[in-house]
């Protein structure tokens, strides 16, 4: 793609400019990822080139063009490390080699070369809480006792008073994020490590200065590599609390869950170190070159202070930090696998309390899928008659609040929850231990298996469907997972030949953030906060504003534009994006009925 194929038009501004050259001019003024949005490839699952049924680099790099047309700005590339993939690659061995599922370095360099020529920059996901039980670090702290590496992780002997190997030896009674306990016995030395995710998922220590040193080693050599940036994984949990009871080095149980283990959150998240190691990291990592990289933290369970401090330019943290509270909105007593009804209003009241506590200091991160989260057109929309206007109207609401916005792939074609039937079908790892577990917890089968349709990680992991040719001509051979059923009619091919797609509607909404700025910098307003219906916000600079009004429903609603706050002002003529080729508009009254899961997004002078 050349720039000329890349220009948008600036509102009052003539002849349209490039991305690159509004980068550029703009510099000055704001963060250059103020104005990008971020496109995140599960490679496993985008696109495969040689038939293994896996997706790879290669076919990543054949598909850029699409991106390209999308217009996004960065693609988030999920983990391409050497690993065993025990958690789909989140498990790595080597932080400084591909892993040959997914190619070799070269790919990633060519990669990397062809994205850069159509303006687009690649972000490495940064998983440094854990390693792989594989990675050579750990090996060698595993080997023995005395080893130099043994303080790399986190090892301690069984609880006082008991046998290792017995139960409730451990040295908390923490569970893991994938069920069972947080530590696994090591027989040769007869310690335990600590495990917050899988067991083959070892923490590190990041007390250990060596430990710290070789991490911001390694990210040195990928910028080298011309990567614009990093996605640092569950980077809050690397500051472990110590000292409980006063011992030195000791770790503190924690209140039990509901599976019987402890719950040791409140132990390890955005402990007291983060705001010391994430400076320590910027200042050897990217002090060499200011505003040029993008960061972004995985933070779960953050707090919006603790969001401030992180992502306030003056502390030299990160960037940007994905916080999680909107995603636990529709989880039920039991937890994730147990959703229940979205309450608007709380959706809303919560993303608006982040960008009133972000307006003045810090910057939000904003999403609705990743390789996570179930498809949010399945979750929180309607994915069967209205799936392409639920799809844009929510795309709507996100893109037009003021932060950078992240699309995970399939997202911009509408593409819905993976619709698997039997366990059989499930490949997360998550999922799969959750269901071993069933018995013990007393779920019925059923229950289960409505749980993991609603939630499962794997509904994000089906392949992205390219065109109505045998498996979506995501591969020749059989696809590592199964498809999402409809591909033949929902698929990239269509969805870019169709300009009343959810494709184009997303590529309008990039072009909307890349040329005007109210959807940067405009001040946000949200109206009629109680309304189980209508989402309706606005966006003002000193000279514009953007008046959002969106229906989540699969009825018709209407109201006057009085009643939301909305009876002064110059009118509501100028349409700047909407769900629908025409779209609704207030009559003469001031009265506006919008039609099932209509968006329209109106632009004005003030």
């Amino acid at each position: 793609m050349t720039d000329t194929a890349d220009a948008v038009a600036v509102p009052g501004s003539e002849p349209p400019v490039t991305r690159r050259e509004r980068r550029r001019s703009e510099a000055a003024a704001r963060p250059w990822w103020h104005t990008a949005v971020v496109y995140q490839v599960y490679p496993r699952s985008f696109s495969d080139s040689d038939g293994d049924g896996i997706g790879d680099i290669p076919g990543i790099t054949s598909r850029l063009d699409h991106l390209a047309e999308l217009g996004v700005d960065v693609i988030w590339l999920s983990p391409v490390y050497r690993s065993p993939h025990d958690d789909n690659g989140y498990d790595i061995s080597d932080y400084t080699d591909v892993d040959p599922a997914f190619g070799t370095l070269a790919d990633l360099d060519h990669l990397i070369a062809e994205a850069a020529a159509r303006d687009i920059g690649i972000v490495m996901d940064l998983v440094v809480n854990h390693t792989s039980d594989e990675h050579e670090w750990f090996r060698d702290s595993r080997s023995s006792a005395d080893s130099a590496k043994r303080d790399w992780y986190w090892w301690r002997p069984a609880r006082p008073g008991t046998t290792a190997g017995e139960p409730g030896a451990e040295p908390t009674n923490w569970g893991s994020f994938f069920s069972g306990s947080a530590w696994q016995l090591d027989e040769a030395t007869g310690e335990y490590y600590l495990h917050l995710f899988s067991r083959k998922q070892p923490d590190l220590n990041w007390e250990n200065p060596e430990v710290r040193g070789e991490i911001y080693a390694m990210m040195r050599w990928w910028l080298r590599r011309g990567i614009a940036g990093f996605r640092m994984d569950v980077i809050n949990l690397i500051s472990k609390r110590l000292g409980a009871d006063g011992v030195p080095g000791s770790l503190a149980d924690g209140a039990p869950r509901a599976d019987g283990w402890g719950n040791g959150f409140p132990q390890y998240v955005d402990g007291p170190r983060m705001d010391a190691f994430l400076a320590e990291m910027h200042q050897q990592v990217f002090d060499a070159f200011p505003g040029t990289y993008l960061t972004v933290g995985e933070t779960p369970g953050v707090t919006l202070e603790q969001a401030r401090s992180y992502t306030d330019p003056a502390n030299r943290e990160v960037d940007m930090v994905f916080q999680f509270e909107h995603m636990g909105l529709d989880s039920g007593v039991g937890g994730k696998f147990d959703p229940k009804p979205l309450h608007l209003p709380d959706l809303k009241a919560n993303l608006a309390r982040w960008q009133d506590g972000l307006a003045e200091t810090g910057w939000n991160a904003l999403y609705w899928d990743n390789h996570d989260q179930p498809r949010i057109v399945s979750r929180w929309g309607d994915d069967g008659e209205h799936r392409v206007a639920s799809a844009k109207t929510l795309a709507t609401v996100l893109h037009l609040h003021r932060g950078t916005p992240y699309v995970y792939q399939g997202e911009e074609l509408g593409m819905p929850n993976a619709g698997f039937t039997s366990l059989a079908q499930y490949r997360d790892l998550e999922s799969l231990n959750y269901a071993a577990d069933a018995d013990r917890l007393g779920i019925e089968e059923a229950t289960l298996l409505r749980g993991l349709a609603a939630q499962s990680r794997d509904n994000a992991r089906t392949p992205v469907p390219w065109d109505a040719s045998p498996n979506a001509g995501f591969t020749t051979g059989e696809p590592w997972i199964d498809m999402t059923p409809g591909w033949e009619t929902v698929n990239a091919q269509a969805a870019r030949a169709d300009q009343g797609s959810v494709f184009h509607h997303y590529r309008r909404l990039v072009e909307l953030r890349h040329a005007d700025p109210v959807v940067v910098d405009g001040a946000f307003e949200l109206l009629a906060p109680d309304h189980e219906q209508l989402w309706a916000f606005t966006r003002t600079t000193a000279d514009a504003q953007l008046v959002v009004v969106a229906n989540l429903s699969g009825e018709e609603l209407g109201f006057a534009m009085a009643e939301i706050g909305l009876d002064g002002g110059a009118p509501l003529s100028e349409v700047a994006v909407a769900s629908h080729a025409e779209a609704s508009r207030p009559d003469g009254e001031g009265r506006l009925v919008l039609r099932p899961w209509e968006s329209v997004v109106f632009r004005r002078a003030v």
